[in-house]
């Protein structure tokens, strides 16, 4: 037997922990995604949309100066945009007119020739290429990194005035968008955390709860496993579900176990019982007849008897338990189609010249038995040997009759006019070396295994025997029912 490995026993506890911190953790992360992108989303729709009327704004304005030169155009421009000064929260204005400078609430973007204080002059010539590039006209919606400002989006429209193709544009910084991200980020990292913190907590508290008496189980079968049959789980009735219905099938399965056992151990004990005594029997006669010098002819051929005899015994006996071992293998039945007529009558000719009794044959109804004919005979042979054994000599009486039952089955029953079997020994008599008369002998009544062979006989065809009160009110009646029959 291979001894039962212990696992830690926090296992399943951390395991379920880390299942339920696990899917917290991601429905957070997902959440966190979803609110994340639609917040950066939202944010940026509003910016456009404060873009769009700032850039229609700007283009009424300018539809004015239609058929100006672009001079003209550009001061009307630069008129407009000084009304609304650029500051960190404001908008970006400018607009783009060939042929003239560019015009802006914020022309430092654009380039300056003097550095701004605390910059060097290579710097100020990287930022001055940087705004260069905003004058190079992206119509729509795009992004761009402006110096001192970091990333902006921008608008930009073109506008014909007269002769005068213009683009104007406005933009916004994309400070606030990622600004509003980084609280959500922050939130969710904290708002994360404790959840995941107290889910973490949650699942470790109910792992201990479901595996607690997961735990108990393990124990008990380590002692059953250590050769302890004794213990047997708490039942928690209180709670129901499948740990009540798992401990109750553990507790079962525990009593089968140790009814198995203690019936192996009451088999072996009997079966060693019933081999020792032809065995002392024989060892005794040899002794008796080993202790004379010269044993006279008489008293040789009276020990070799007796030998035989338990020889024959013993021989018997252990074919009863071999037949007994192989009735639970696959291969103990050879099936095949049996004529009931002629196979009953033919069993029951030969039983009758076996005993001195009143044997009958009740009426046989025609057909065919799908069974093993040798084994189906066995168990015929050992209920008329049980019932002979029961009966008187001469007088006593054994029937067998056979009739259909339901669509399929056919019931074999075997009465006899004995002393019957009492209501409280009919389940026990099919029980391996059992007798309903302890006082009986062994030479009369041998080892207690027929009724035991019978059972097994008719379980291994998918049937069953029992023990029933007889029809007449005395004797005994015992009934073997097997599947397989077909009318004919």
């Amino acid at each position: 037997m291979h001894p039962i490995r212990a696992r830690p026993p926090t296992s399943l506890r951390w395991r379920l922990a880390g299942w339920v911190a696990g899917v917290m953790l991601v429905s957070v992360a997902v959440i966190f995604v979803v609110v994340y992108n639609d917040t950066g989303t939202e944010l940026r729709s509003e910016i456009d949309r404060d873009l769009a009327g700032d850039v229609s704004q700007l283009s009424q304005s300018l539809r004015s100066s239609a058929g100006q030169s672009p001079e003209q155009i550009a001061a009307a421009a630069q008129q407009y945009v000084r009304a609304q000064p650029y500051s960190a929260t404001s908008t970006l204005l400018f607009a783009l007119v060939p042929g003239a400078s560019t015009t802006s609430n914020h022309p430092e973007l654009f380039g300056s020739p003097v550095p701004d204080e605390g910059e060097t002059e290579a710097e100020q010539a990287q930022e001055n290429e940087m705004g260069r590039k905003l004058m190079e006209p992206r119509l729509g919606y795009s992004v761009a990194h402006v110096p001192d400002v970091g990333r902006m989006r921008l608008l930009e429209r073109p506008v014909s005035l007269g002769g005068v193709r213009a683009v104007v544009g406005a933009g916004e910084p994309l400070a606030i968008v990622e600004r509003a991200q980084r609280g959500v980020a922050r939130s969710f990292l904290l708002a994360g955390s404790l959840t995941f913190a107290l889910a973490l907590l949650a699942s470790y508290v109910a792992g201990v709860r479901v595996s607690a008496p997961l735990r108990r189980m393990a124990g008990v079968a380590a002692r059953v496993d250590a050769g302890e049959l004794e213990p047997r789980m708490d039942v928690p009735r209180e709670r129901g579900g499948e740990v009540e219905v798992l401990a109750e099938a553990f507790n079962h399965m525990l009593d089968r176990l140790a009814e198995a056992f203690a019936s192996q151990q009451e088999f072996v004990a009997d079966a060693s019982h019933e081999l020792r005594t032809p065995l002392t029997v024989i060892r005794g006669q040899l002794e008796v007849l080993a202790a004379q010098p010269n044993p006279d002819t008489a008293e040789v051929h009276r020990v070799e008897r007796l030998v035989q005899a338990e020889i024959t015994r013993i021989s018997r006996l252990v074919d009863d338990l071999l037949v007994l071992a192989q009735a639970e293998q696959r291969g103990f039945l050879r099936l095949e189609a049996i004529d009931l007529s002629s196979f009953v009558a033919e069993l029951w000719d030969g039983l009758s010249l076996t005993a001195v009794r009143r044997f009958e044959l009740g009426p046989v109804p025609g057909g065919s038995l799908y069974a093993d004919s040798d084994r189906v005979a066995q168990a015929l042979r050992n209920l008329a040997r049980n019932a002979i054994e029961h009966t008187n000599e001469t007088t006593g009486l054994v029937r067998l009759e056979v009739e259909r039952i339901g669509a399929d089955k056919v019931r074999f029953s075997v009465l006899d006019d004995g002393p019957g079997i009492p209501v409280a020994e009919r389940e026990r008599v099919f029980e391996r070396f059992h007798r309903t008369d302890p006082a009986r002998s062994r030479a009369a009544g041998g080892a207690g295994l027929g009724l035991a062979i019978v059972r097994a006989i008719a379980e291994a065809h998918g049937g069953q025997v029992r023990a029933v009160d007889p029809r007449g009110g005395s004797g005994a009646q015992v009934e073997l029912i097997l599947p397989g029959y077909r009318p004919s």
